[in-house]
């Protein structure tokens, strides 16, 4: 990346797309960006935000892309998800009727590994970004998180999960109820992209869901999503 913003060759990559699409998406206002001296330039935030709208339309070979394209120092490659979380970040049940209940418990056991360092400002960050648009996906999940990185506010990069004894309204298409929560707090934009993209694919597997809901207790769940998450990479080779 070059002077902190993607040129047309670099954002072509970035998404596994031929530069001639980027050029024809951004000439159309579907891709936000500028020109410059007669250059495309893409500002790695609006990208950001931008393709967190289009992932949820996104195949798992899209997706693979996304994440593969996007190396981070904190996030493992083979399990970027299970890399960030621990047993201490799962709380089954989570003991939250309501959207604004389900943020505030999940970033207090997000903050349960020491690294959040400053749970008021992350939660209004990520409340903030809920009340522009829902991060509700199909089948009863959310991915909660801020709208950009929070560095001077984490320790580290952390995973959260949780999941309600009841589904709850949480913003979901068409009135979906919803019960399994992701909080995804990244220290940076590659590492945020790739855990959103694998946890995309993750909501795509088979059973992955249903498993998730039968998990008796904490260390059932971690269980499930450490399996899921290293089986990810073997199913799309098959």
């Amino acid at each position: 990346m070059s002077n902190d913003w993607y040129t047309l060759e670099e954002l072509a990559r970035q998404l596994g797309r031929d530069q001639r699409e980027i050029d024809r998406l951004a000439s159309r206002g579907r891709i936000p960006g500028r020109k410059v001296g007669g250059e495309w330039q893409f500002h790695p935030l609006e990208i950001t935000q931008w393709l967190e709208r289009e992932m949820r339309e996104y195949t798992d070979g899209e997706l693979a892309v996304v994440e593969e394209s996007n190396v981070s120092e904190e996030a493992t490659a083979e399990i970027p998800v299970s890399s960030l979380l621990v047993p201490d970040t799962i709380e089954v049940p989570l003991q939250a009727r309501t959207k604004r209940s389900v943020l505030e418990s999940l970033v207090e056991v997000a903050g349960r590994t020491w690294h959040v360092w400053e749970p008021a400002v992350v939660l209004q960050a990520v409340r903030e970004r809920e009340d522009q648009l829902s991060t509700t996906f199909p089948g009863g999940v959310a991915l909660p998180h801020p709208r950009n990185p929070m560095p001077e506010q984490l320790g580290r990069s952390v995973v959260a999960f949780g999941r309600t004894s009841t589904t709850i309204p949480f913003g979901g298409a068409d009135g979906a109820m919803t019960d399994l929560f992701f909080l995804v707090l990244c220290r940076d934009t590659r590492t945020h992209l790739k855990v959103l993209a694998r946890l995309g694919r993750l909501v795509m597997q088979d059973e992955f869901l249903d498993r998730l809901r039968e998990a008796g207790d904490e260390n059932d769940a971690y269980a499930v999503i450490t399996e899921f998450d290293a089986r990810v990479n073997e199913t799309a080779r098959r």
